[in-house]
C-alpha cells in the first residue's frame, strides 16, 4: 500500500499507474480489436477515432484539473493543444515518407501503430532528460525559450521547407548497412530470402520497416520543438509527459483524417509559429513583470485563440481560393474581342 503513495518524479505512483493503464488499454483495443487485420481506414472512421482520442485526452486533462489543481489542468490543456498543433507538420512529413516508398493506406496503420510504441519510449527518455536538466540547471529554461523564439521566427520566414527524402542522411545510412528489399512484402517488416549473389538465405528488411524508422527519427526531430515548448509551459514532469503522450496517441487517426486535406490548413503554420514565439517569450515577460510565473489562464487563452484563428482562416482562405471565378469577374477581366 505504501508503494502507491511513493513519489515518482514528483507525483504519487498511483497517478502514473492510472495514466499507464489507460495508455496500455487504448493501444491494446486499437490493435487487438479495431485493427487486428490489415485494412484501409476511411476518412469517416479516422475522424471518429480522432474525436475519440481527443475526448480521452481532454477528459484526462479534466482529471488533472480536479486531482492536481486548476493551474496544472490549464498547463496540461495548453501543452496538449500545442502538441496537437505541432503534429500537423508531423503529418505532412509522414505523408511524404509513405508516398516516397509507395506504401498503400492498408499498411500505413501498422507502421504508425508500432511507431507510436517507439515514440512513447523515446519521448519518455527525452522528457526525463529535459526534466533533469531543468531541475539541475534552471537557466536551461532560458535556452529552451530562445530556441522556441528562434524556431517560431524561422517558421514565419518564407522558404521551401519540404524535406528531400532521397537525400535523407538516415536513409542513406540504412541503405548502406541494411539489406532492403526493393518492394513491399505485405505488412511484414522482415523477410528471409536468398541473396542474389551468394544464394544464401538472409534476413532482409522491407520498405515498410525503413518507413517506420524514418517516422521515429522524424518524431525525435519534432521533439526538439515540442519538448522545449511544453517545458516552457510547465516544469511538472507528469503534466509534460501525459499531455505529450495523449496528444501523440491520436496522431495515427489524425493522420488518416487529414493527410488528404493537409493543404487546407496551410495557414495553421504561421499560427503555430506565433504560439512558439509567445510561449518562448513568457519566461522573459514574467521576469520583467516581476511575476513568479506567467498566468496559466492567459497562456491557455492565447493558445486557443491562435489555433482557432489559424484553422478558421485556413478554411476560409482555401475555400475562397477554390471558388471558380464568377461570370462578372470573367466579363471584367475579358480582353477586347473576347466578348
Amino acid at each position: 500500500m505504501a508503494f502507491i503513495d511513493t513519489l515518482v518524479m514528483g507525483k504519487p505512483a498511483w497517478m502514473w499507474a492510472i495514466f499507464m493503464t489507460i495508455v496500455v488499454i487504448l493501444l491494446a483495443v486499437d490493435l487487438g480489436l479495431f485493427h487486428r487485420k490489415a485494412r484501409e481506414i476511411g476518412v469517416r472512421e479516422s475522424l471518429l477515432l480522432s474525436a475519440f482520442y481527443i475526448t480521452i485526452g481532454l477528459a484526462f486533462g479534466a482529471w488533472v484539473w480536479i486531482n492536481i489543481g486548476p493551474t496544472s489542468g490549464k498547463e496540461y490543456l495548453t501543452g496538449f493543444l500545442v502538441e496537437k498543433t505541432l503534429s500537423m507538420d508531423n503529418i505532412f512529413v509522414m505523408s511524404l515518407i509513405f508516398t516516397y516508398f509507395g506504401i498503400p493506406r492498408i499498411y500505413q496503420h501498422r507502421v504508425l501503430f508500432y511507431g507510436i510504441l517507439g515514440v512513447i519510449l523515446l519521448r519518455g527518455i527525452v522528457i526525463a532528460l529535459g526534466a533533469w536538466l531543468v531541475a539541475s540547471f534552471h537557466w536551461v529554461l532560458y535556452i529552451f525559450a530562445l530556441l522556441l523564439i528562434f524556431t517560431g521566427i524561422k517558421m514565419l520566414l518564407p522558404g521551401d521547407d519540404e524535406p528531400d527524402i532521397e537525400e535523407n542522411f538516415a536513409l542513406r545510412i540504412m541503405r548502406r548497412f541494411l539489406r532492403i528489399t526493393p518492394k513491399l512484402h505485405g505488412q511484414r517488416f522482415f523477410i528471409r530470402q536468398p541473396d542474389e549473389k551468394t544464394g544464401k538465405i538472409l534476413t532482409w528488411v522491407t520498405p515498410l520497416f525503413v518507413a517506420m524508422i524514418l517516422i521515429e527519427i522524424v518524431d525525435v526531430i519534432f521533439a526538439l520543438d515540442s519538448i522545449p515548448a511544453i517545458f516552457a509551459i510547465t516544469t511538472d514532469t507528469f503534466v509534460v509527459y501525459t499531455s505529450n503522450i495523449f496528444a501523440i496517441l491520436g496522431l495515427r487517426a489524425l493522420y488518416f483524417a487529414l493527410a488528404a486535406v493537409i493543404d487546407r490548413f496551410s495557414y495553421l503554420k504561421p499560427a503555430l509559429a506565433m504560439i512558439l514565439v509567445f510561449i518562448g517569450s513568457k519566461i522573459f515577460v514574467a521576469d520583467l513583470a516581476g511575476w513568479e510565473k506567467f498566468p496559466s489562464s492567459v497562456s491557455l487563452s492565447v493558445t486557443i485563440a491562435l489555433i482557432a484563428g489559424g484553422i478558421l482562416y485556413s478554411l476560409w482562405r482555401t475555400q475562397r481560393d477554390d471558388e471558380p471565378p464568377s461570370s462578372n469577374n470573367k466579363v471584367q477581366n475579358a480582353k477586347p474581342g473576347d466578348v
